[in-house]
């Protein structure tokens, strides 16, 4: 297995079966199985809602692998908010509790779940065309920058615009791709808890 094949294998692991064909997905096992009541639930003021939460690791992805790391466009557009039904460009990092109800109230679940798989479909897209060149090196400042201006990084602009430039481009791709997304699962499966909707296992 070579490092695309098992990026890919990992990915699959994060996301729903329609993305990666993985059927016992940590997606699957978080986001599956729930009424629009539960995915917008948050249990305590502490905790996100699984709506959130999706959103959240969908737009980290996207901004990430396609602004970033790919120099292209991301798949979130004016269309994409639109359907959405909500107003932000960044990814949420920062955000007040009560911005997270907003969103969590406002954002449409099934265009969201058609999102975070497009986002997820467009990863696959991306990585399976990396050259082993695209692996090495280092995150460009100027990407990072574009980003920013993209509204991406929200209230952390300048955290953010001074965090991610020259990080090694395979662990930004695998940090958040990946781990940042099975992180927030794990989170995923304590709202499902505290909430008395079951672990989703």
């Amino acid at each position: 297995m070579d490092v695309r094949e098992m990026f890919l294998d990992q990915h699959a692991a994060v996301h729903s079966v329609a993305v990666g064909g993985n059927k016992m997905s940590a997606a699957e096992r978080a986001f599956t199985g729930l009424t629009e009541a539960q995915m917008r639930v948050r249990p305590r003021e502490d905790l996100n809602s699984l709506a959130w939460l999706m959103w959240h690791i969908a737009r980290a992805e996207d901004i990430i692998v396609n602004t970033v790391l790919s120099g292209r466009a991301q798949v979130f557009d004016d269309t994409w908010m639109k359907r959405l039904g909500i107003g932000r460009r960044d990814f949420g990092i920062g955000m007040t509790s009560p911005e997270v109800t907003d969103l969590t109230r406002q954002i449409d679940l099934g265009a969201l779940r058609e999102y975070r798989d497009a986002v997820g479909l467009r990863t696959r897209d991306v990585v399976k065309s990396f050259k082993a060149e695209d692996w090495e090196g280092q995150v460009a400042a100027e990407a990072v920058e574009r980003a920013a201006a993209d509204g991406a990084f929200g209230v952390r602009r300048e955290m953010l615009a001074k965090a991610f430039p020259s990080r090694p481009r395979a662990a930004v791709l695998s940090g958040i791709a990946l781990f940042h997304s099975a992180g927030h699962m794990g989170e995923a499966a304590t709202v499902r808890t505290a909430g008395g909707f079951g672990t989703g296992v």
